[in-house]
């Protein structure tokens, strides 16, 4: 591209790196300099962010708003097929087909945007980590009516009508927002009683799907800027069908192309790995689901209980926190291991699978999640003596399946770790260590189950020395396939 670049240059570095672009396919986001204008800056994005930051006497350019919060909070976002002309005093934005831009100024608010410290922390994932009882409280904050066992969600803009005029809801997302996708659509199909279903944004966007007008869909991504997410969602669009965005970066491309949604509001998150925006996905589905259920088949009286659960959560997830159980034993052991499975059922089976993507990303430990009744059909031949099974497994109807299962595992000679609700002796008793965690409904419980797996994961990268907030061959935003 510089090359291209170059041999389109006759001192003009506008008229260069436009006539450049037009013969260019594929996704970029690019900051062009020329020796002869040292004092400016071209950019250009096409599936890539880009976003400016308008400072005093200065200008700056970065790929996420994180990166500018630092020198500025006044920040214009710039769309694709678009070309900029930056100076230190003067931004002006065109479209790469011709025509001048009237971009909007945006001021990023401290709710969504500070500047990264570590607060006494080694690492910003341990940070994220112990700041979720304050992360699912802002999600949580003014959505939920617990007088009327209702909630509410603005960026919606739907009323109890337009909510009853869909009979399916699809999340989409990829890695870890699958995973608070799945949890999603577990929860609108157990208390809304409708279709409900997550698939993988980047197998979804080339199946050629079926989008049915009762469909709803929910697109769920951190940083709003997944392409493989943007690639489903526009796709979704193309389509006619209804989508909505589940982010947490506020004016992202998904924010802006969904045009409604709801903000998780869990502040930034530094580490790759994410934790806090996890568990704030998870609230704002379960918020979404209250919504929906009080419209069909939930009365006022589970409402209000479910209403109640759900603020219950910032404080049994700090009461976790303050007594974590024996997470070194875990670590000692998965520290050790040739490989490590994960099993749940039900609502906890998505975080096995959370809890395996985690020990990957941070460890790079072997292993995989599974749902436990598939154990069976093909991973229970990797046990051996002292495989770490990691079971999670609450108070829940599926309790009695799990405890089955639990015992298939130790008759291999597999070494059992459980998660399992406080109180809960019979599964204690099982269980070669234990992890208790606060009681709470099926549907809430992977707002606490998870917490042992996030912290398991940390440790075991600290203990192998890992780079736990940047861990190889990963980027916070996919933003290219």
């Amino acid at each position: 591209m510089p090359h291209l670049i170059r041999s389109h240059y006759d001192g003009d570095p506008e008229a260069a790196v436009r006539t450049a672009l037009r013969q260019i396919q594929g996704t970029y986001g690019i900051a062009v300099l020329f020796a002869d204008h040292p004092d400016m800056i071209i950019a250009a994005r096409h599936g890539s962010p880009l976003v400016i930051g308008l400072g005093d006497g200065e200008t700056v350019l970065a790929s996420d708003p994180q990166a500018i919060v630092e020198f500025t909070r006044r920040v214009v976002y710039m769309d694709d097929r678009e070309i900029a002309i930056i100076t230190k005093d003067n931004v002006e934005v065109h479209r790469l087909a011709g025509g001048r831009v009237d971009s909007a100024v945006t001021v990023l608010d401290d709710d969504s945007y500070g500047v990264a410290e570590l607060d006494g922390y080694p690492h910003f994932m341990l940070k994220e980590i112990h700041e979720q009882p304050e992360s699912i409280g802002r999600c949580l904050r003014g959505r939920i009516l617990t007088e009327e066992g209702h909630a509410k969600l603005g960026g919606f803009t739907m009323s109890p009508r337009d909510l009853l005029a869909f009979d399916r809801v699809t999340a989409l997302g990829c890695g870890t927002s699958y995973h608070a996708g799945m949890t999603g659509a577990m929860a609108i199909e157990a208390l809304a009683r409708i279709p409900a279903r997550a698939e993988i944004a980047n197998e979804f966007r080339y199946k050629n799907p079926v989008i049915l007008r009762d469909a709803l869909f929910l697109a769920v991504s951190q940083s709003g800027e997944t392409m493989d997410t943007l690639g489903a969602v526009q796709e979704v669009q193309v389509k006619g069908g209804e989508i909505l965005g589940v982010v947490n970066v506020v004016g992202s491309t998904i924010a802006r192309t969904c045009a409604r949604g709801v903000y998780l509001h869990s502040g930034p998150e530094i580490a790759v790995a994410s934790t806090k925006a996890f568990t704030s996905q998870i609230t704002a589905l379960l918020i979404f689901t209250l919504m929906l259920a009080r419209t069909r088949s939930l009365s006022r009286a589970a409402g209000v209980k479910m209403a109640a659960e759900l603020m219950d959560v910032p404080g049994k997830v700090t009461e976790y926190l303050a007594n974590p159980g024996p997470i070194d034993e875990m670590v000692q052991a998965v520290v050790k291991a040739r490989y490590v499975l994960f099993l749940g059922r039900g609502f906890s089976y998505p975080v096995a699978l959370e809890g395996a993507l985690k020990l990957k990303e941070i460890a790079y430990v072997p292993c995989e999640g599974y749902p436990a009744g598939e154990m069976k059909h093909g991973p229970i031949a990797m046990l051996e003596e002292g495989t770490p099974v990691i079971f999670i497994a609450p108070s829940d109807s599926h309790r009695e399946k799990a405890i089955s299962n639990m015992k298939e595992v130790k008759a291999r000679g597999a070494h059992l770790f459980v998660i399992y609700t406080r109180g809960d002796e019979e599964i204690a008793e099982i269980a070669d260590v234990g992890i208790p965690i606060p009681a709470s409904a099926d549907y809430v419980s992977p707002l606490l189950s998870v917490l042992p797996l996030q912290l398991l994961a940390y440790h075991v990268g600290v203990a192998l020395e890992r780079d736990i907030d940047k861990p190889r061959n990963l980027a916070k935003s996919v933003t290219v396939e």
